[in-house]
């Protein structure tokens, strides 16, 4: 975590190379991620969305997301701020995962 205050918290995300994070969402935050390095594969709701560095894009609460890292030898890193009335970890919902966590 980088920062975070009342309603925000501020996250730098690494992603490996050829690595995705889980198909989830999230009932009380919604998502702004940022690219801060390499290219992003992005799917909310099923769509897709490549984006590079210093593009961003919204996740609204309740839309089902994921951050794909396409490269097969560079880094990931995105800046994610996370805004809502609650923002624990457990406000996540999986509905898919390669490391089988629920």
């Amino acid at each position: 975590m980088l920062t975070r205050g009342p309603g925000f918290q501020v996250k730098r995300l690494s992603i490996k190379p050829e690595s995705r994070l889980s198909y989830q969402w999230h009932r009380h935050r919604s998502e702004t991620w940022t690219v801060a390095r390499g290219i992003a594969k992005v799917t909310i709701n099923g769509e897709d969305q490549m984006l590079g560095p210093s593009q961003s894009i919204y996740v609204p609460r309740t839309h089902k997301h994921r951050i794909e890292n396409p490269s097969s030898v560079e880094p990931l890193e995105i800046i994610e701020v996370q805004t809502g009335d609650y923002l624990g970890e457990d406000d996540i919902v999986r509905e898919a995962d390669d490391f089988g966590r629920v």
